[in-house]
This record gives structure tokens, sequence and C-alpha cells, in this order.
């Protein structure tokens, strides 16, 4: 492969770039065209508060201009530094994740956050970005003979399931979903055979009846509610219902901005968080909805885009699995609103109220900008004088 013999030929030694050179190197129409979804977020949110900046526009833009200098600090830092503090970040977001069982408050009938007096954090976000780093670290090291072995799995599946099951109690299924799938990418690009895919996927499917008994009242009301809304239209079936009619009532041009009648006369719950695409259906109608969509799309592609151009291996894993984790929360969010699969509580990113979402978006934009910026780094095998270096 081209990166090891240029990674032969030079040593393994880094590139070492100027704070202008690394300005030069940053992708800036990716960072203008999360810029412009951000923007219609804060529109949405206008929207969502009958034409008011409180309390979740401002908020929105202090956070997303915040996280955007957060995003070029963390684009700015070596890929080789990520890559070497890679275990410590997963290991601390598993204690937050612990501790989130221990003194973690309740909101909205889940136990998720942990509050620092003025402001809260939610764990199970931050592990979306330490999972894919520290899968990308493990898989760094491995040629494509190793990851088909299944002694060399073991490991990788831990570091999955740890998380997985305790995002679970939380309960928070939507997120625990992300995870395992976002990993599953991570595994399939480092090469671990098709067989062991469809051996987890039979043995899932399996164990759907015994996990169904473990399921909360609610998560399974949801379920039955997504094969079958009609049957409790006032109850558990509501949230997708009227959904669904904001997103008919929008037609092809939408009924104007700020004038949606299912948002505006509180018929659609959560318009300012999951169902914020409904919102935007209703109110800029087919042709906004597939313009954010495709707005999307386009994040998508250059995540892809930036991830193969990276000389490493770990910038290769560690773009596609964040770049996987970004089409997660779109696809699930909007799958969701329309009807595609249960309510699980997915933001839409950029474009929904939230604060640990959007940073931990937005930290993913910044590792796939420091991916770009130093696409030309070259990481051996993890040995000891590649790391410190």
């Amino acid at each position: 492969m081209l990166w090891r013999m240029t990674e032969a030929r030079s040593g393994g030694v880094p590139l070492s770039l100027s704070v202008v050179d690394k300005l030069g190197r940053v992708s800036w129409g990716l960072i203008a065209l999360t810029t412009v979804i951000a923007s219609i977020g804060l529109g949405m949110l206008y929207s969502a508060a009958d034409g008011n900046m409180a309390p979740w526009a401002s908020q929105h833009l202090i956070r997303f201009a915040t996280g955007l200098g957060m995003l070029l600090g963390i684009g700015f830092i070596n890929i080789r530094i990520w890559m070497r503090w890679a275990y410590v970040i997963y290991a601390v977001t598993l204690v937050a994740l612990v501790s989130v069982e221990v003194f973690g408050f309740i909101g909205m009938g889940a136990q998720r956050w942990i509050s620092f007096g003025w402001f809260q954090i939610q764990p199970s976000e931050l592990m979306k970005i330490a999972l894919i780093l520290a899968l990308a670290r493990y898989f760094h090291r491995t040629i494509l003979e190793d990851a088909r072995r299944p002694l060399l799995l073991i490991a990788p599946i831990l570091m999955v399931m740890a998380p997985t099951i305790l995002v679970l109690r939380q309960p928070d299924l939507g997120t625990a979903a992300m995870l395992v799938l976002a990993a599953g990418a991570v595994f399939f690009v480092s090469g671990v055979a098709v067989r062991y895919f469809l051996v987890g996927g039979m043995l899932a499917a399996s164990a759907v009846p015994i996990a169904w008994h473990f399921l909360r009242e609610y998560q399974k009301e949801r379920i039955l509610m997504f094969l079958n809304p009609e049957a409790d239209p006032l109850g558990a079936g509501y949230h997708i219902l009227q959904s669904k009619i904001a997103l008919g009532s929008g037609g092809l041009f939408g009924r104007g901005f700020m004038h949606g009648t299912q948002s505006h006369l509180n018929f659609l719950p959560e318009h300012q968080t999951d169902f914020i695409f409904t919102m935007l259906a209703e109110e800029l109608g087919l042709v906004g909805a597939l313009g954010l969509i495709t707005l999307y799309l386009l994040l998508f592609a250059y995540g892809f885009a930036i991830s193969l151009r990276s000389r490493n291996h770990f910038g290769r894993l560690l773009g596609i699995g964040l770049t996987t984790t970004l089409f997660l929360y779109v696809f699930i969010n909007i799958a969701m609103v329309i009807g595609l699969v249960p309510v699980v509580g997915v933001p839409l990113p950029l474009v929904s109220y939230g604060g640990t979402a959007m940073m931990t978006v937005l930290g993913s934009l910044g590792l796939l900008t420091s991916i770009f910026v130093h696409r030309d780094e070259q990481i051996g095998r993890l040995r000891s004088e590649d790391l410190n270096r």
C-alpha cells in the first residue's frame, strides 16, 4: 500500500508544520459546510421559539461559536498525539459512564447526565468519539491476517460491549445502537472477515426474544407503536402521528418560515430537539428537507474523502468511524421522525438543540480536520519510538 511505501522511505518521521502551514491545510470547505448546517439549525430554533432568540437559538449560537474554536484547536493537534492518548480518553470516558450509574441525575425518565453545577455533560455522547479512537488505535497495529484471527478480536469486542451495556442501563437504546454500528464500521474497514459479522448478526437476532423481557415498559411501547401507531393515537403513538401530519402538511414548498401549525400550536412535541426535522419539513417543505439532506451528504462525502487521503492507517480508521457516526446521527433521526424506525431520541446534528451532542459532533469534525491537516503524517505500527516523538 502507498502509505507503507512512503513510510518506509521516510523512516516514519513526522512532518513538522507551523500554525500558518496548518491553517493553509485546513479543509475550509468542510468548515463552511458545517457553518451552513448550523445556521439552518439556528433559524429553526428561532422559529421554534416563535421568533425569539431565547431560550434555544441564542444558546445554539454560543455553543457553535465555542465549538468552532474547539474544532480548529483539535484539528491543529498532531494526529499521532490523538493516537497516543486514545486509550486514556476511552478509559476516562468509561469511568464517566460508570459515574453516571453512581451519581448521575435523572432527566426525562433517564439517568444519562453528570451535573457540574451550571452545566451538565452526557458521557454516552462523548463515548461515540472515545470508542472510535480506541478501536482505531487497536486496529492500527494489526495487519489484515491478524484482523481475521478470532482471539485478537476479543479485546475490541470487550471495548464495545462495556460502554454499550452501561448505556443500555441508562437506558438509551439509540446511543447504544450507534456505538455498535459505528464500531462495526471500524471492524469492517480493518479487514475483519464477513463471516464474523454474519455470526454476530445471527446471535443478536436469536437474543431478541430474551432482550425483550429486559426492556423498560416505555421502550416496549415505542416498538409496538412503531409497528402500529394508530393503536394509541393520543398516548404512545401521539409523537409519530403528529410528526407524519406535520411532514405531510408541508407539501412541496412548505407553509413558510415560522408558519408551521403543528409546531407553533404545540401539537408537535420536542420540536426543538428530536423532531426539529419535522418542523423544518413543515415550514420549508420537501424542497427544504431535501436541501438539508443534500448538505449532510456533502458532509459525509468530505469525511470519507478526508479518511481516504490519510497516509496512515490510524487516520483512515478514525475518519471512517467518525463519518459513520455522523451518518448514523442523521439517518436514525430522520428515519425516526418519518416512522421508519422506532422513536429512540437521537438528535439531528448541528440542527437540534443540545449542548453535549453539539460538542460531540464538532469534536468529531475537529478530529477529521486533524486527519486532513496531518494527512501526510507517517505513523508506524505503534512502535514506542514513534509514539514518543
